[in-house]
């Protein structure tokens, strides 16, 4: 049987034959190996859990460089298997994100900072927030659909169907992630630049309440006015900011922290609106995927390169 599905001339086959003669050729190949998959399975098994112990100690001793290598494997591990696997698109709109990204850091990290700063950098990665967020729902919307069969009503393919769905989920995904650590580390830097944020120790100004701690600029709406272009947010430490400023600080930058002093933010006060929760859930959401997106690769090649060294397939 195994000999003859070696001779089976693939030329003559249909992509679906094909996909099964190589299904059936794989499963003749590793007869027989049952003791050497399980071996396999359990390097896998211990790899992962040593792996991740290790992460979680690397990051509670060493946020700051966790958090830069965690970024930097976000940003290039997907450029290496667009190159190898010619997705051009993917690596068109890689370029433009990383461009304008790249703008909007350097301006972040800039000193003196220029008052402009903030606002333009949590307009930026909010824009990219609700981008992917829109594109992930698109993208679920479209595999589930699939699922469903409702594709056929439109005559599209079942897999050219969810080949678009994946394809937009991934993006929102992806693109989500990123977003949010280049955010977070913006953020650190400018209100670590204004002076009333600091990672240890005390800020080094003192904030009045006609102070945003974010922006750094005046604030000239009292909190129960309604303002014309914005309006302004008191937390629950008694510290006011601009609306839009505290919700890029909680939702964009990542922090559940009051800028000034650090008490933690209720952000189901923050976000009252029902409508508005989901963009909490999800930003949760993507902050677990950034373990899978950055270091899931890394221990997967670790694996593998554990298998071929012990001779194993």
């Amino acid at each position: 049987m195994f000999i003859s599905i070696l001779k089976v001339d693939m030329s003559d086959l249909s992509p679906e034959e094909q996909w099964r003669v190589e299904h059936a050729r794989m499963h003749a190949k590793h007869r027989g190996h049952e003791a050497m998959h399980a071996e396999m399975v359990l390097i896998l098994i211990a790899t992962l859990v040593v792996a991740q112990l290790l992460l979680v100690q690397w990051k509670q001793r060493h946020p700051r460089s966790y958090n830069m290598v965690t970024l930097f494997q976000m940003w290039v591990v997907p450029l290496y298997f667009t190159v190898k696997l010619h997705w051009w698109r993917f690596l068109v709109i890689w370029i433009l994100f990383s461009a304008v990204t790249a703008f909007v850091t350097f301006r972040a990290t800039r000193k003196p900072l220029v008052q402009t700063t903030p606002r333009l950098v949590y307009k930026w990665f909010l824009l990219i927030y609700k981008i992917s967020y829109a594109t992930g729902i698109v993208g679920y919307m479209a595999v589930m659909f699939t699922l469903f069969g409702l594709n056929l009503l439109f005559k599209i393919k079942p897999e050219d169907a969810m080949d678009f769905g994946i394809s937009l989920l991934f993006y929102g995904l992806y693109y989500g992630v990123l977003e949010r650590d280049f955010a977070e580390m913006c953020a650190d830097y400018m209100a670590s630049t204004i002076g009333f944020y600091s990672e240890s120790g005390m800020p080094t100004k003192h904030l009045s309440d006609s102070v945003c701690a974010v922006c750094g600029q005046q604030i000239f709406v009292d909190v129960s006015e309604e303002g014309i272009i914005e309006n302004t947010y008191r937390l629950s430490c008694n510290h006011v900011f601009h609306e839009f400023c505290i919700r890029g600080w909680c939702i964009v930058g990542k922090k559940q922290t009051c800028p000034y002093c650090k008490e933690k933010v209720d952000l189901k006060r923050m976000f009252s609106n029902p409508w508005e929760r989901p963009h909490v859930m999800y930003g949760q959401l993507l902050d677990w995927l950034r373990y899978l997106v950055a270091w899931q690769p890394v221990i997967i090649g670790l694996v593998q390169g554990i298998n071929y060294i012990l001779g194993l397939e």
